[in-house]
């Protein structure tokens, strides 16, 4: 089975100012998710896993692989934590945040649907590396945005990758714009 959906996310809401990063039993942590991250990691669940008898929204699937990069930063793999234990998979955060290159070639072939949580500065690299020269995605994702999903599709193994943006609308504040599109494999 071929990869045949990648979605991508920013690693939720993190330390910024006097907001402190706190680890899932409380205690302050400046590479873990704010109490807000750790809100929009519960509630990924909903988009990602919806209730029984409920659907993903329209873009959306439930994922068969989990991808989060491995650093120092805890908050990728905290931002999937609470959907991995909801679904009852594990989350792959072998590759290293530099290793975009690695990652893309996992992710590409690991069949199915995957969700990738990351850095937001790498995730146009990633997409665009996907997407090749005749894709088209914004160059950079802005500081302020955790609450995007960027979706790449494709209908077979064979077949080229389409772009799209959805907005998660699941926390007061999240945005129901997108990013501009800059251009060719961007």
């Amino acid at each position: 089975m071929s990869t045949t959906k990648i979605m991508l996310v920013r690693h939720a809401e993190k330390p910024e100012g006097n907001v402190l990063g706190v680890t899932p039993d409380g205690k302050n942590d400046p590479e873990a998710l704010t109490v807000q991250g750790w809100q929009r990691a519960g509630a990924l669940i909903g988009i990602f896993s919806p209730a029984p008898g409920q659907v993903c929204r329209p873009g959306l699937a439930t994922p068969q692989r989990l991808f989060a990069s491995g650093s120092a930063s805890k908050r990728p793999q905290q931002t999937l934590q609470p959907l991995a234990a909801r679904l009852g998979m594990n989350i792959d955060a072998s590759i290293k945040k530099e290793k975009t290159d690695e990652l893309v070639k996992r992710i590409t072939e690991a069949g199915g649907i995957v969700l990738v949580a990351w850095q937001h500065e790498d995730i146009p690299a990633i997409a665009g590396e996907i997407l090749g020269s005749d894709g088209i995605c914004p160059s950079e994702w802005p500081g302020n945005r955790f609450d995007l999903v960027w979706v790449l599709d494709r209908s077979t193994g064979i077949a080229p990758w389409s772009f799209s943006q959805i907005p998660q609308l699941l926390l007061a504040g999240d945005q129901a714009s997108v990013i501009p599109a800059s251009g060719a494999g961007q």
